[in-house]
């Protein structure tokens, strides 16, 4: 006997109708490409986006057209977001710090019909632009600009376009595992891999990711997504945002700290989303400043594991509470979130701070295990130390356009991660598995030794890797970058070790160094400090 309840298909369209009908007043707060601030509400979103569904229609693209994006967080990504999934189109949002050889193959292999793109890219497109003949139309994300027109002659107009559209347009009604977004990820070697995802597992991560034990989205927030939209998606909170009806505040291009601590403090962000590097800028300038991050409540941190001396100074300077949360790409990206549970309330303070240091528990949709090297369960025991699986709602099956029999192992995804899992399903990153020190035959976490580092006050930041050791194997190298002013020595750093951890994990060496190299998303581009520096030990 099957239940007697309505259907309805989980469809991205329908988490903009409920933002225009229940918060069509509600602000968003869009920084454009040339700096100037426009304050637009969810309900002009909504009908932008059906102007623009209209016009894509027009265009006569078939079903599931995949369509581009190279673009900053504004409301004209935010419109284009709505309108090509809501059209049944295929939203691809595109890393414009990708290399223009990635940008080529990922533009072409996801044969993108439409290219959408805020001017900073003019020439970046330009340049392009004879290497994409799929593309059949050029849309800059703004009015007419003859600048545009010189390098681009049959670039189109995006405000023209929706000045044409219909504002009346009728969202299509489909079946809900039909494809919405595509993201390629940025961390493999080799080409990029497309992740596609669903209506159904959109909407389903937005339900998850508004539970109060994840991030929680509120109608009383202002959230502002520092990660970028075409990064996961903002990790999906220009959904979730809608269906919660929040505010948003959508910093535009330039994401140094003097730039968001002004969005803060000027309109009230409650709740802001980023990766470490991002915050270590925002924290930096308000200590310079002297800002309080008055209206701030919670920050999200993930892409990369958070240092517990920055969570730490959230909560003791500002009064910020951190969410530490990790996720992927193939994950739509959320994994876990970092809240405690009723009974830390009866454990003391700093054991309580210990505790939010961990990634995390999964919330419901994902499920997580570790394994040993051959594929068998390991015990849950906060200790065991294995590779990291996970399965769930929102976790892809297949790469897009690639045949991977392998993918998956007995309906789990490996995550490339080393990781351990406590009997309440709270999940600590050991490490990558690539990254993951073995020296004389014990593992060291480089994740660790790098949290240690960058708690130093005379370090800006700091990063570890293994490199070859001729009696070890391999041994830790931490390479730093110094704090401005500052100037500590190679002792100075390696004895903020002591005490902290054994005395065989200390790092064998400091290098310094001006600056880490980091890849499109913000993450330390280990493998080129280990190709750098893969002679330091070698004496």
């Amino acid at each position: 006997m099957l239940g007697q309840m309505m259907t309805q298909p989980l469809l991205i369209s329908s988490l903009i109708d409920h933002a225009e009908r229940y918060h069509g007043q509600t602000e968003i707060i869009s920084v454009e490409t040339d700096g100037t601030v426009t304050d637009t509400s969810w309900a002009q979103i909504a009908e932008n986006a059906r102007r623009l569904a209209s016009v894509l229609a027009g265009l006569g693209l078939e079903p599931q057209a995949r369509v581009g994006t190279l673009a900053w967080n504004n409301r004209r990504h935010l419109e284009i977001y709505y309108g090509t999934s809501g059209a049944g189109f295929v939203c691809h949002t595109i890393n414009p710090r990708l290399f223009p050889e990635q940008l080529n193959y990922i533009i072409n292999h996801a044969q993108d019909r439409v290219l959408f793109f805020d001017a900073t890219f003019i020439p970046l497109v330009a340049s392009l632009h004879a290497h994409l003949p799929n593309v059949q139309h050029f849309v800059l994300m703004g009015p007419r600009n003859e600048d545009a027109i010189a390098q681009i002659p049959d670039v189109k107009f995006y405000d023209d376009l929706i000045a044409t559209g219909d504002a009346g347009y009728q969202w299509p009604s489909f079946d809900e595992n039909t494809a919405s977004s595509l993201c390629y990820t940025s961390g493999t070697t080799g080409h990029p891999k497309g992740v596609l995802y669903s209506h159904r597992s959109t909407v389903l991560h937005s339900f998850g990711s508004n539970t109060r034990d994840v991030v929680g989205y509120s109608a009383m927030d202002v959230v502002m997504p520092v990660v970028p939209m075409f990064h996961v998606n903002a990790w999906g909170s220009p959904y979730a945002c809608a269906m919660s009806g929040s505010r948003m505040v959508l910093p535009g291009p330039d994401l140094h700290g003097e730039a968001l601590v002004n969005l803060i403090d000027k309109f009230g962000v409650t709740l802001a989303l980023g990766v470490p590097t991002i915050w270590q800028g925002l924290l930096a300038y308000a200590a310079q400043s002297g800002s309080k991050l008055a209206s701030l409540e919670r920050t999200v941190i993930g892409g990369a594991a958070c240092p517990p001396s920055m969570i730490e100074t959230f909560r003791e300077t500002y009064g910020v509470d951190t969410i530490h949360a990790w996720g992927m790409s193939e994950m739509s990206p959320l994994g876990t979130a970092n809240h405690p549970l009723a009974k830390h309330r009866q454990l003391p303070p700093e054991q309580q701070h210990k505790v939010r240091e961990s990634q995390g528990r999964p919330c419901y949709g994902v499920e997580l295990k570790i394994v040993d090297d051959d594929g068998n369960d390991l015990p849950h025991d906060g200790k065991t130390q294995g590779d990291l699986m996970v399965r769930g709602h929102w976790v892809l099956d297949s790469y897009f356009q690639m045949q991977d029999e392998d993918l998956l192992r007995d309906g789990w995804f490996a995550t490339g991660d080393v990781a351990t899992l406590d009997p309440d399903g709270y999940m600590t990153i050991r490490d990558r598995s690539k990254d993951i020190i073995k020296s004389g035959g014990e593992w060291i976490s480089s994740v660790e030794l790098e949290n240690i580092a960058v708690a130093h006050p005379q370090l800006a930041t700091a990063a570890v890797v293994g490199v070859p050791h001729p009696k070890w194997d391999e041994r830790p190298l931490l390479v730093a970058v110094k704090a401005e002013g500052e100037d500590p020595t190679e002792e100075d750093v390696l004895s903020f070790y002591d005490g902290k951890i054994a005395k065989w994990q200390v790092p064998d060496k400091v290098v310094f160094v001006d600056a880490l190299p980091l890849n499109a998303t913000g993450k330390v581009l280990k493998r080129e400090l280990r190709s750098e520096f893969e002679n330091a030990l070698a004496d």
